[in-house]
């Protein structure tokens, strides 16, 4: 290997980048690892971006996952500005957009994902989407500028969100999305209808089954034609529909150009030393054993984590039932397990407080639960969600 060339390259700056090098160090691995950042900035964390980043409660801080000095101390090597442009398994190189290329022993794939396009809502001065602290930061601007409606298309995690930040704001916030309730791919209808009505008692107005037809933009308002006929007039858009794994630039390579990468436990792709991690990766479920994608915070950690294992040639650990968590409204709303296939729903507490915490039975066991306002139960619902088919029957008694 030519002095220029690395031990490990990791492509992408976001968690499940940091946490991979930062675990290749805790483990005492000392061989070479280059981070690239297609942003200009270390890697951050995403979460704030949506609530303290776009409130300005941050401030113009830039919610850091370590310090700026910890690549240096750690001896990892940050290229800020880098995007990968393509790969080439066979002579173990990465060409950059610049026109460089670097080669590597061992690649870590952490690209992350890219917001979903809607053709009938190009993005423009009025009409914006939000992935980057630099979108953001020009998002906060806008709404501290004098706007007073605010349209949101997409109820995922991140259109709620900065419909509970802008509602906290004062502006008046209408939230559209196509499926019948909110997050209908991971909660079952009636906790969906929950999660509306949280929105709407805050003032929200929540249109579900609708979509945007075509957008007009007059120079001072932009207004929305939906599919039932309706239109929604606002003076600013965000398009929240989810997001695509950055997986374009493996094209040809027969990894992610379809999507994310089917990878083991250990994050280990079908091509030798090649490795993937977080919203670019598709690892296997631990209750289930399929593929399933997981774009969330705490999937990213624990799976570059889990990459940086696998390089050092430790044993793979045991899976967490997974888990996502979102505030919106003042509430602390955590999700663990899975909803699909659920039989019937236990509540135990007040939905209406909220203080709650629904459990989604199969059979006899618990196989995934929503809490609200109740973040101090988290550990114990994942403990019994966990437990072993023999101990369902204990795990359910529990639960009730």
């Amino acid at each position: 290997m030519r002095a220029s060339d690395v031990d490990v390259l990791i492509a992408g700056g976001g968690l499940a980048a940091q946490r991979t090098c930062e675990t290749l160090r805790r483990l005492g691995y000392d061989g070479r690892v280059r981070l690239l950042c297609d942003e200009r900035h270390a890697p951050y964390d995403r979460p704030p971006l949506s609530k303290a980043v776009l409130t300005g409660e941050r401030g113009s801080e830039t919610p850091s996952l370590r310090p700026a000095g910890w690549y240096r101390e750690h001896d990892v090597e940050l290229m800020l500005g880098a995007r990968a442009s393509a790969l080439d398994p066979a002579a173990r190189r990465v060409d950059l957009e610049d026109g460089a290329c670097l080669r590597y022993r061992q690649l870590v794939v952490a690209t992350g994902s890219r917001p979903r396009r809607l053709p009938a809502l190009p993005l423009g001065d009025a009409v914006r989407e939000l992935r980057t602290i630099d979108d953001a930061r020009a998002l906060r601007e806008l709404l501290s500028g004098g706007v007073e409606r605010l349209a949101i298309v997409g109820a995922g995690l991140i259109g709620m969100e900065v419909a509970s930040s802008a509602r906290r704001l004062g502006i008046a916030v209408t939230l559209i999305e196509a499926a019948p309730t909110p997050l209908a791919r991971a909660l079952p209808p009636a906790l969906g209808r929950w999660l509306a009505g949280l929105h709407e008692r805050a003032g929200v107005e929540v249109l579900l089954e609708r979509a945007v037809d075509r957008v007009r933009h007059d120079g001072t308002h932009v207004e929305l034609a939906l599919n039932d006929g309706r239109s929604v007039v606002a003076d600013l858009v965000l398009v929240a529909t989810g997001t695509v794994p950055a997986t374009d630039w493996l094209a040809d390579t027969g990894l992610g150009s379809a999507g994310a990468i089917r990878v083991d436990a250990g994050g280990r792709s079908a091509l030798p030393g090649i490795y993937a991690a977080g919203d670019a990766a598709c690892f296997p479920d631990p209750a289930t054993g399929r593929h399933i994608p997981t774009q969330h915070w705490e999937a990213a950690a624990h799976q570059g984590a889990a990459v940086a294992r696998a390089i050092v040639g430790q044993p793979d650990q045991a899976a967490q039932p997974p888990m996502f968590w979102s505030d919106q409204h003042g509430v602390r709303i955590q999700f663990v397990g899975h909803g699909d296939g659920a039989e019937r729903i236990d509540v135990d507490g007040e939905p209406d407080t909220p203080d709650f915490t629904a459990w989604l039975i199969r059979g006899e066991r618990p196989v995934g639960a929503l809490l609200a306002g109740r973040a101090r139960a988290l550990a114990d619902v994942r403990r019994r969600i966990a437990a072993p088919d023999g101990d369902a029957a204990t795990a359910l008694g529990a639960a009730a």
